[in-house]
C-alpha cells in the first residue's frame, strides 16, 4: 500500500468471475505522511482511505470482468461503516462483490478485515456505486493494465485471460 500515491491494493489474492468477487491484500505502511495529521502521536488509517481501498478493489473487479474495456468511476458511496481502528502495519483483506451491472452503472458491496492474532476483525463495510466510462485519456488503459498485472489482477481481453 502506498498511501501517497493512493495505491491501496498490494495484491489480488483471488478472483472468481462466476461469482463476480475479488479478494485483495494490502498492508498499511508503518510510516506515511498521512499519519502526520491523522493523528499526531496516535497514527490511524483514515476511514476515507479504507473506503478508497474497497473502491479500488471493486474497480479492479469490474475492469477484470469487462476485459479492461471501460473504466469504473466512483459515483456514490451509499453506505460506509468503519467498525475498527486500523493502525500502521495492519494487514488488510479487502473483499468486493458485484451486486448489479446495468447500462454503464455498477453496484459493489465490499468489506475489509484486519488480520489479528486469533481471528480477523471486520474493520469496514461499504456499498459503492460506479459509472463505467471509456478510458478518458490516451495511455491510461495501458497504465491501469500495467498496475493490474503488478498486483496480480487477471487481465483479460475480449473475455480471454492473458
Amino acid at each position: 500500500m502506498n498511501l501517497e500515491y493512493f495505491q491501496m491494493v498490494d495484491r489480488v489474492e483471488a478472483f472468481d468471475p462466476a461469482r463476480r468477487t475479488i479478494r485483495c491484500l494490502a498492508q498499511v505502511p508503518e510510516r506515511s505522511t498521512v499519519f502526520e495529521g491523522h493523528f499526531p502521536g496516535y497514527p490511524v488509517m483514515p476511514g476515507t482511505l479504507l473506503v478508497e481501498a474497497v473502491a479500488q478493489a471493486g474497480g479492479f473487479l469490474l475492469m477484470a470482468l469487462n476485459g479492461y474495456n471501460r473504466m469504473p468511476v466512483l459515483t456514490q458511496v451509499v453506505k460506509a461503516r468503519i467498525r475498527e481502528v486500523v493502525e500502521p502495519g495492519a494487514v488488510l483483506t479487502i473483499e468486493a462483490e458485484v451486486q448489479q451491472v446495468s447500462s454503464g452503472l455498477s453496484a459493489v458491496d465490499g468489506r475489509i478485515s484486519v488480520a489479528g492474532p486469533e481471528s480477523p476483525t471486520r474493520a469496514a463495510e461499504c456499498e459503492i456505486r460506479y459509472r463505467t466510462v471509456p478510458f478518458p485519456a490516451p495511455g491510461l488503459r495501458d497504465l491501469v493494465i500495467a498496475r493490474a498485472r503488478e498486483i496480480g489482477a487477471p487481465v483479460t481481453s475480449g473475455g480471454a485471460q492473458r
